[in-house]
């Protein structure tokens, strides 16, 4: 009982002043809800990289060249002509390899393309029809690329959402279209469904055209950019990647793996490595907001010490009516603890309604984690017991002649 006539009290106290309390708490909320908005932030955005990643493919892995070897000197990755056509056949076809379920030989480079009076720079991607199945392209309308397509050289060109809306901004279906590349003449069958990729290799952002056309009449080269590999199952992901790497070494008769003129790069990998980057990112947010928190708390304290000082005369006939030290001590302890609990509920929800807008205006995945919201409270009743305790301990030991005494 004598605990809830404390908190009563200290309610009553801390109503009467409404304008230092409000100040008091300030500091709690902003920080409360800066650490809970920027927290969100970085898990949005790390959601939305994972989306993006995952989206490229399931049980992805990607074959790329590496540079041509040189004595000891090792060319960069992606600068090599070292996968050719032969070898994303040859794997396709090889029946001993039952990690993976499907390959995909890929020639890509960007190019100026036209289309009327409208042009952009956009990557053209060489792709055989398996493509979509491993990458996940969807069509909002037409056909993708066709075997058929492949074998006779089609001139035809799928278009990625991004694209289709450079190239043809008034046209709602430019099925039929024409667009122009490397002087070469291609008739659009297909647009693909946005994925909301961004930066570089966005695949909205790309043409999709067979990689015979790619390869013989855009580009003049015989050598693949990269191969995807689908693996069966997402626990045969490590299987996969050696069972691919030790049939390119033999296809290419090397011996040493150290010496191999290709990299196997898992999704996994890509995937882990990004949430990492993130998760330090998020981080280092959290911990930029809790230095507000920290901010937060010596106002709360200064604003106890100001109440201290105030309340003198209260404290000293208290003690002399037989109040004791650890009465004292509680009754101002409770106060700061239930100036930061209100701060911390506030916080909780300025942050979260801040969260929203953000990742809305930002089109990023809404994100919250649970933990976040405990960890804040948590901190808010820590804060409110650290900074609140030396105001508590002054009052209390002050002595009951002195206080009475106190103007």
């Amino acid at each position: 009982m004598e605990i809830l006539e404390l908190i009563t009290e200290a309610i009553g106290t801390l109503t009467r002043n409404k304008m230092r309390t409000s100040l008091a708490i300030l500091g709690i909320v902003i920080g409360i809800g800066s650490v809970i908005s920027l927290i969100s932030l970085g898990q949005s955005s790390q959601k939305s990289i994972e989306n993006q990643i995952q989206s490229l493919g399931a049980n992805l892995l990607t074959v790329i060249p590496s540079g041509q070897n040189s004595g000891a000197v090792r060319g960069a990755q992606g600068g090599g002509t070292t996968l050719t056509l032969t070898d994303a056949e040859a794997l396709m076809n090889d029946t001993s390899i039952t990690s993976i379920q499907s390959a995909s030989p890929e020639y890509s480079k960007r190019a100026q393309v036209t289309a009327g009076k409208n042009n952009t720079n956009t990557q053209i991607v060489g792709v055989y029809p398996q493509y979509a199945t491993i990458r996940k392209i969807a069509l909002t309308t037409g056909t993708f690329i066709t075997d058929r397509d492949v074998s006779a050289l089609s001139k035809v060109a799928v278009l990625g959402a991004t694209t289709a809306t450079d190239l043809f901004p008034t046209e709602t279906n430019p099925i039929g279209q024409s667009v122009r590349v490397n002087g070469q003449v291609l008739r659009v069958v297909g647009v693909a469904s946005p994925k909301g990729g961004t930066g570089f290799n966005n695949p909205d952002d790309a043409i999709y055209v067979p990689l015979s056309t790619a390869q013989k009449q855009l580009f003049g080269v015989d050598y693949l950019s990269t191969i995807a590999v689908e693996a069966t199952d997402a626990n045969k992901m490590t299987q996969a990647q050696n069972d691919i790497g030790y049939f390119l070494l033999a296809r290419h008769k090397l011996r040493d793996p150290s010496q191999a003129d290709f990299v196997i790069f898992s999704q996994n990998d890509i995937l882990n490595t990004a949430t990492q980057v993130t998760g330090t990112f998020t981080t280092l947010l959290g911990g930029i907001a809790a230095i507000s928190l920290v901010v937060g708390g010596i106002g709360i304290m200064n604003i106890m010490l100001v109440t201290v000082t105030e309340r003198t005369r209260e404290i000293g006939l208290r003690k002399a009516l037989g109040a004791t030290k650890s009465i004292i001590t509680l009754q101002f302890l409770i106060e700061a603890i239930l100036l930061t609990i209100i701060g911390g509920v506030v916080g909780i929800l300025l942050g979260i309604t801040v969260s929203y807008f953000l990742s809305r205006s930002m089109q990023l995945p809404f994100a919250i984690s649970i933990s976040s919201i405990v960890l804040a409270m948590s901190v808010s009743g820590g804060i409110g017991i650290l900074f609140g305790w030396y105001p508590a301990k002054k009052a209390a030991g002050l002595q009951p002649i002195d206080a009475l005494r106190y103007e």
